[in-house]
């Protein structure tokens, strides 16, 4: 889950360092959106993992 957390920060924050006007950059636009899902995706699969038991 820290790994998702990260991604979320990381793409958040690349959006959030865009310089180009209203955030309209490759940046703001289409790197940050990326990296965000792809730290929702990771933060979904560690919360629906599930350990195999030993028996």
């Amino acid at each position: 889950m820290l790994a998702g957390i990260l991604l979320l920060v990381i793409g958040f924050t690349i959006m959030a360092n865009d310089h180009e006007t209203y955030g309209f950059g490759f940046m703001g636009i289409t790197l940050g959106p990326i990296i965000v899902m792809s730290g929702f995706v990771v933060e979904i699969a560690a919360i629906l993992y599930k350990p195999k038991t030993k028996k």
